[in-house]
């Protein structure tokens, strides 16, 4: 009967009399969502452009602050030094040397820096109550007026009366800056008026009493302006109403912890906040009353640290905060839909305080804990930025500029003391190449006994005698108790330092 079993599998009807395969049909789908996911997550982790970085040396302290223009050629950075300092990518070499550095507030902490959307101006932030706007090279444009700390009700001051906690610029109107500090104010500003606010926003709590707010934002069509507390709510107003919010999240973060950074997604739909009770949220912002997503774990040490979204809007990005000593800082890569860590870059033995993913560029800067600027870039994915500066070498400094002396103006002089004005050091070089004194070739040194006046390489001098003399000493002292040693037979035969003294 074997033949006959052969011949039905071979024609395709043998397991008629078996029972049928059952499929788990649960199993089989779990399976395939967790590939998809996998697939789904490899997807955007290789967008991240980290082969290659470049570190930019702003100082010793802390970079608690990073702006890029909007076309990403230049770069500014602040830092807990009250050092800003401006890098420009097209100008730099292989030194990547910043080309200016200013202290723009005396001694302040550089708590926040952003290019205007037009890249003509800068708003600088820092831990005094007045923020000033500067031109792109550095020059002073406005600086905001301070508010009268004695008046009350903070609407009818002017202006700040405590110290900023940051500050951002209008997305879609080039003249209007927001700004937040601990008098527990937010406000708005117009580049053209430094003398007054244009409207204040005055968190509250649940008590309705003033709560300070730690950090600032604007949606991404600058209709709502958001803010997290330290109370732990993240309080979001109407551009335009200023005296309700619009939605308030009570316990978005732990009561008493700075909320280091709010941000809108490119899509408008999401809200990330960072916190400094070591989280990281996402919340939908038309049911905000319980995040999204949520990771924890994430030191946070910094009232400034960052975190942004990537330029496909895909993943989330944050630093973490590392004591001395104790690890390195890092750059954690959140998938947005998941929220699963995809990714993670160490960047130094500090802790990771501001990160920017320019979305032009392609190229993610970040601010350490010890004084650097980062920039990771990929040569095939990002474009200019960084890449620029990578392919010049260094500038060779002039040598022909110290040959020609300085020409001393004397109006006054007689006629026969007068110079000849110099026409321009090329013409001045090309004189001293005629004249037989100054192109003289220096004479090669002298062989042999000497002649001339000149003596020979190892001659007449004291030194060089001495130097001939030590180099014929034969004795060698490389083992100084041998040296002593070997006065020792002659010394205990012919006393003659200390014998003789006790003689007596």
């Amino acid at each position: 009967m074997s033949g006959d079993g052969d011949i039905a599998s071979v024609m395709g009807f043998s397991g008629f009399g078996k029972k049928a395969r059952t499929f788990d049909l649960d199993a089989i789908f779990e399976q395939t969502r967790r590939t998809a996911i996998e697939r789904s997550q490899h997807n955007p982790v290789k967008k991240i452009p980290d082969t290659h970085e470049i570190t930019l040396q702003h100082g010793t302290k802390t970079v608690s602050a990073l702006g890029l223009d909007p076309s990403g050629a230049r770069l500014v950075t602040g830092g807990y030094d009250f050092d800003v300092r401006f890098w420009d990518f097209a100008g730099m070499d292989q030194a990547l040397q910043a080309f200016r550095s200013l202290q723009p507030c005396e001694c302040h902490q550089i708590k926040s820096l952003q290019y205007s959307i037009t890249g003509d101006v800068i708003l600088v932030i820092s831990g005094n109550s007045q923020a000033k706007v500067l031109d792109r090279d550095g020059f002073n444009v406005m600086e905001c007026v301070k508010g009268d700390q004695y008046i009350v009700d903070m609407a009818n001051t002017k202006g700040h009366t405590a110290m900023l906690n940051s500050g951002c610029w209008h997305p879609k109107i080039k003249e209007e800056f927001m700004t937040c500090s601990n008098d527990g104010t937010v406000r708005t500003w117009d580049l053209n008026s430094e003398k007054k606010h244009k409207s204040v926003f005055k968190p509250r709590s649940f008590q309705g009493k003033k709560v300070i707010p730690t950090c600032c934002t604007y949606s991404r069509d600058g209709k709502l302006i958001a803010a997290g507390c330290q109370d732990g709510t993240i309080q979001i107003w109407d551009r335009n109403l200023s005296v309700h919010t619009k939605f308030h999240c009570r316990q978005a973060h732990t009561p008493g912890s700075d909320t280091s950074c709010v941000t809108f997604s490119y899509d408008g739909m999401t809200l990330a906040s960072r916190g400094g009770d070591d989280t990281l949220k996402t919340w939908d912002i038309r049911n905000f009353k319980k995040p999204v997503n949520m990771a924890a774990g994430l030191t946070n040490y910094f009232s400034v640290t960052d975190c942004c979204f990537s330029p496909d809007d895909k993943l989330l990005v944050t630093g973490t905060s590392v004591k001395k000593d104790e690890g390195n800082g890092k750059l954690v890569f959140f998938d947005r839909a998941s929220f699963q860590r995809v990714y993670e870059i160490e960047v130094t033995n500090a802790s990771v305080v501001r990160c920017l993913w320019h979305p032009k560029l392609n190229q993610i800067m970040v601010g350490t804990g010890n004084g650097l600027a980062k920039v990771y870039y990929d040569p095939v994915k990002s474009h200019r930025g960084a890449k620029l500066c990578v392919v010049k070498s260094k500038r060779k400094e002039k040598q022909a500029e110290m040959l020609t002396q300085d020409y001393i103006i004397t109006p006054h002089a007689l006629p026969m003391f007068r110079e000849a004005r110099q026409r321009s050091t090329r013409k001045q070089l090309e004189k001293d190449r005629l004249d037989p004194k100054k192109s003289h070739k220096p004479e090669p040194p002298v062989s042999g006994p000497g002649r001339g006046g000149r003596v020979a390489a190892h001659g007449g001098t004291l030194s060089s005698f001495i130097v001939k003399n030590i180099a014929l000493d034969k004795t060698d002292d490389s083992n100084p108790r041998e040296a002593i040693l070997r006065h020792a037979k002659e010394a205990s035969e012919n006393p003659y330092w200390v014998a003789p003294a006790y003689k007596q």
